[in-house]
C-alpha cells in the first residue's frame, strides 16, 4: 500500500502546525508503508527508503499581474493541476490544508483513488483570513467545502474539530470522520538546560520568563498576551517568539504593540523568527521551552494546538485559551490552566471582553510564577501526559489502519 501526501508545507518550509504534522507523520508512516510527499517546494526532491519527496516550485512570475491577495490561491490551484499532470501511482491521496485540496479533488476524479483529508483548521472559522486573501478567501472556502464533501474519509485532529466539521458541513456523513490526534516526538522534545541560548537572545538566566511561540496572526491571540503583560509579575520576563504576520498591515500593527510594551515594561524580548529545532547544535526552541517558567497560548482559534504539546514535553506548564482542541491537550489544574476567552458569536469572533480575558490570563500566569513548586509539579504532569497519549508511532498506525479500511471497500 502506498499513500501520497499533498501539502503546502514541508521542511525546510514549515511555518505552522500542519507542516509539523506532515513532517513527523510522513516519517513514521514510512516505517510502515510507502509514502510519497508532494509539496509546494522542490528543495528536497528525492527518495530515502520508503519516503519519497516530490516538490514543485512554480515560476513566481506566473501571477505577477494579478492582485497580490489572489496570488497564493491561484498558485495553490496551479500546483494542484501540476501534481495531477504527474502520474499518481499511490493507492490513497491524503491532503493537508486547503492549499492541497484541489490536487486531492483531481486525484479522486482523474485517478479514481480514495481521498483522505486531515482537518488542521477550517476556513469558515478563520474570517480574518480575508485580510490576507481578499476574494481569494472565498476560493479557499469553496475548495475546502468541495473537497471535504467528496472525501472518502476525514481525519479530525480533535473531538472539537469533528464537531465543527459536522456543524459547518451538514452534508458530510459523520461516520466518515475519524479522530486522530496530532503527536510529538518525545525523544526530540525533552527538557534540556542551555543558558547559552538564553544569552544568545538576551534573556536573563537569573529571572523567570514566560514564553509565547507562534505567528503574529489574529488566530494566535498574541495581542491579548500583550494586553495581559502589564498585569504579569514585573520580575518575570516575557519572551515572544513571534514570526512574520500574514499581512504587512498586521505586521506593522503587532510591531507597534510590542514596541509600546517594551517602553512601558522591562524584560520584554521579541524574537522575530522561526527558532530552530532540527540542527542539534541549534536546538534553540527546545531549550527555550525547557527553561521557561510558563508557556502561554492565548489563541482564539486552535483546532489542536501542537505547540502546547511541544512545551509540555519539555516539562513546562501551560496557560492556554480554553478553545478547540487545546481543551483536549491541556488538563486544567493538572498540566496548567485553561482560560475561557468568552468569544463573541459575531465574526471575527474575538473575546467579548478583551480586558477581562487578559486579566484572567495574567492571574493564572502569576499563580505559577509565584509558586515554583506548583509549576514544577504541573510540568512533570505535562511530560507524563504527552508520553502516554501523543506518540507519533501510535498516530501512524491509526492512520495506516484508516487507509486499509478504505482499500478494502
Amino acid at each position: 500500500m502506498k499513500v501520497m501526501f499533498v501539502t503546502k508545507e514541508f521542511p525546510p518550509h514549515v511555518y505552522g502546525g500542519a507542516g509539523v504534522h506532515v513532517e513527523y507523520l510522513s516519517r513514521e508512516l514510512a516505517k510502515l508503508m510507502d509514502v510519497e510527499v508532494r509539496c509546494f517546494f522542490d528543495e528536497k526532491n528525492g527518495k530515502n527508503g520508503n519516503l519519497e519527496i516530490a516538490g514543485i516550485n512554480p515560476d513566481k512570475n506566473l501571477f505577477k499581474d494579478c492582485p497580490k491577495q489572489l496570488a497564493s490561491p491561484l498558485e495553490a490551484a496551479y500546483n494542484g493541476l501540476a501534481f495531477a499532470g504527474k502520474d499518481m501511482t499511490a493507492d490513497i491521496c491524503h491532503c493537508h490544508t486547503w492549499y492541497a485540496h484541489f490536487a486531492g479533488i483531481l486525484a479522486k476524479i482523474l485517478y479514481g483513488i480514495p481521498l483522505v483529508i486531515t482537518v488542521h483548521s477550517l476556513e469558515p472559522l478563520r474570517p480574518w483570513k480575508r485580510e490576507q486573501l481578499g476574494r481569494g478567501y472565498d476560493m479557499s472556502a469553496w475548495v475546502e467545502k468541495t473537497a471535504l464533501e467528496m472525501a472518502d474519509a476525514i481525519v479530525a485532529v480533535s473531538q472539537s474539530t469533528k464537531e465543527d466539521v459536522i456543524r459547518l458541513f451538514p452534508k458530510i456523513d459523520p461516520k466518515k470522520i475519524s479522530i486522530i490526534y496530532n503527536g510529538i516526538d518525545v525523544n526530540q522534545y525533552k527538557e534540556i538546560e542551555d543558558t547559552a541560548v538564553l544569552q544568545k537572545y538576551g534573556i536573563r538566566a537569573d529571572k523567570p520568563y514566560i514564553l509565547f511561540v507562534g505567528r503574529m496572526t489574529r488566530q494566535k491571540g498574541v495581542k491579548y498576551l500583550i494586553k495581559a503583560a502589564t498585569k504579569i509579575d514585573p520580575n518575570a520576563q516575557i519572551v515572544l517568539c513571534a514570526g512574520e504576520a500574514d499581512t504587512k498591515e498586521l505586521q506593522e500593527e503587532m510591531t507597534e504593540m510590542v514596541k509600546t510594551l517594551q517602553k512601558s515594561r522591562p524584560g520584554v524580548i521579541w524574537i522575530p523568527e522561526m527558532v530552530s529545532k532540527d540542527d542539534p547544535t541549534k536546538h534553540d526552541i527546545i531549550a527555550l521551552y525547557s527553561q521557561a517558567s510558563v508557556f502561554v497560548c492565548p489563541s482564539i482559534y486552535e483546532p489542536f494546538g501542537i505547540i502546547n504539546l511541544e512545551a509540555m514535553a519539555c516539562n513546562t506548564p501551560v496557560v492556554a485559551s480554553a478553545v478547540g482542541g487545546i481543551k483536549e491537550v491541556v488538563v486544567d489544574g493538572e498540566t496548567g490552566y485553561l482560560i475561557d476567552p468568552k468569544l463573541s458569536d459575531v465574526p471575527p469572533n474575538d473575546p467579548e471582553d478583551p480586558e477581562d480575558f487578559a486579566n484572567r490570563m495574567a492571574e493564572a500566569i502569576n499563580k505559577l510564577l509565584r509558586d515554583p513548586a506548583l509549576a514544577k509539579q504541573m510540568g512533570q504532569a505535562s511530560r507524563l501526559r504527552v508520553e502516554k497519549q501523543f506518540s507519533w508511532q501510535s498516530i501512524a498506525q491509526q492512520t495506516k489502519d484508516l487507509y486499509a479500511s478504505l482499500i478494502k471497500k
